[in-house]
């Protein structure tokens, strides 16, 4: 895949995804490319710059974060809810299914609990009622 940013006649700047160079020349000449703005079919590419990183005042470059915190918003909020469900709950691992369904029956007693299930195992979960849902992060456990 490739972004193009694109300009039509009216001078709107938009960008597209193309399967490969070639790809958007075959629209192009079959004609079914147009502006997303107000739809003129006279649209050519334009200048592009690349992603730069950013620089401070001194010319130097800008200190990069490590990996393994947090770049964005989004990516804050997932760890501040990774923190409380890791501070709230047990991990059980693998077990989690027959944790969640012993707790479910009343044969184990209840209390907030995370852990690993197969995607099957999770579906059957849902399907019999157990009040589950996945978590949008992988357990730290398995990350290297």
């Amino acid at each position: 895949m490739i972004r193009y940013t694109l300009q039509c006649e009216n001078e709107h700047r938009f960008d597209s995804w193309f399967p490969s160079a070639s790809g958007f020349e075959a629209l192009k000449a079959a004609g079914q490319l147009e502006c997303a703005i107000c739809g003129s079919k006279k649209v050519e590419k334009s200048l592009m710059a690349p992603p730069v990183a950013q620089t401070r005042k001194t010319g130097e470059p800008a200190a990069e974060r490590p990996l393994s915190q947090p770049q964005s918003e989004a990516e804050q909020a997932l760890a501040a809810m990774r923190r409380e469900i890791e501070k709230n709950s047990d991990y059980v691992g693998m077990n989690f299914v027959t944790e969640a369904r012993a707790m479910h029956e009343g044969t184990a007693k209840k209390r907030a609990i995370h852990g690993e299930a197969k995607p099957e195992e999770a579906r059957k979960m849902l399907e019999d009622g157990l009040p589950v849902l996945p978590l949008p992060f992988l357990s730290t456990r398995k990350t290297n």
